[in-house]
C-alpha cells in the first residue's frame, strides 16, 4: 500500500477540499479532491500543461482554477521559451488552495505563488469575467479549469459557466486577437455547439491520455478572437 499523506484539508460553503500525497520520493502523486470527487493528481498533466501552452506567450493570461499549478507552470514555461514577459491573474474559489499555494505545500503549487509574474486571487472567475469584481482585464489568453466541465460537475452552480451568456462575456474580456480556451474532462458537443454562436471559427482539440492501464480522452474547446 502506498503511504498516504494529507497536505491540507479545509472546509468551505462547497464541502470538503483535501490535499494529499501518495507514495514517496520519485513516485510520489499529489492529489487534489474536492467535495468528495477526484479532481486531478499529478500523475498525468498533459492536457493541463497544454492548456497552459496554449496561451502561447500572450503578454495578459487570465486563469480560472489554480488546481495543482500545473497549467499556471506551462504558460511560465513557454513565456521563458519564447522570451517573453507575461502578466498571469489566476482566480481561484477555494481560499484554501491558494492559502496552501503560499505556504509552498507543493513544489508546483509554491512556484505558482512565488512567481513576481503571478498574481493569485481568491474569487469565483465567472463573477470576474461578468466584471462583478476581481482582476481587470482585458486578456489577452483566458484559460478556465474550474471544474472537469460541463458534463461531470464538482459543483452544480459551475454549470452556468458553460452556457452562451457566460460564453460571451468571457469572449467580451478578450483584447483583440485573444484566446478562450476551456478544459473538459471529455469531448463536450453542446459546449463547442455554445462556443461556436459566439465565435463560428471555435474549434475542440482532444488528447488521448493513459492513466491505470485505461485511456481516456480529455478535450480543450477553444476560440480566438479576431484581431483588431
Amino acid at each position: 500500500m502506498d503511504e498516504v499523506v494529507t497536505l491540507g484539508r479545509a472546509e468551505s460553503d462547497r464541502g470538503e477540499v483535501l490535499l494529499r500525497r501518495r507514495g514517496t520520493g520519485a513516485y510520489a502523486v499529489e492529489e487534489l479532491v474536492v467535495n468528495g470527487t477526484f479532481a486531478m493528481d499529478s500523475t498525468e498533466t498533459h492536457s493541463e500543461r497544454e492548456l497552459g501552452r496554449l496561451a502561447g506567450g500572450a503578454p495578459r493570461v487570465l486563469i480560472g482554477g489554480l488546481g495543482l499549478g500545473w497549467t499556471v507552470a506551462a504558460v511560465l514555461d513557454e513565456a521563458d521559451r519564447l522570451g517573453l514577459e507575461v502578466q498571469v491573474d489566476v482566480v481561484e474559489l477555494e481560499a484554501a488552495l491558494v492559502a496552501w499555494a503560499r505556504e509552498g505545500r507543493t513544489p508546483t503549487l509554491a512556484r505558482a505563488a512565488t512567481d513576481p509574474r503571478v498574481r493569485l486571487h481568491v474569487g469565483d472567475v465567472a463573477a470576474v469575467l461578468a466584471r462583478r469584481g476581481g482582476p481587470a482585464g482585458p486578456w489577452d489568453a483566458i484559460l478556465l479549469d474550474v471544474d472537469n466541465g460541463p458534463d461531470f460537475l464538482i459543483h452544480a452552480q459551475n454549470d452556468a459557466l458553460y452556457t452562451e451568456p457566460a460564453l460571451r462575456e468571457a469572449y467580451d474580456r478578450l483584447a483583440p486577437g485573444g484566446l478562450l480556451a476551456i478544459w473538459c474532462q471529455a469531448p463536450s458537443p453542446p459546449l463547442l455547439a455554445a462556443l461556436r454562436t459566439v465565435d463560428a471559427s471555435a474549434e475542440e482539440h482532444r488528447h488521448r491520455v493513459s492513466r491505470e492501464g485505461r485511456t481516456f480522452t480529455y478535450a480543450i474547446e477553444v476560440l480566438r478572437r479576431p484581431p483588431a
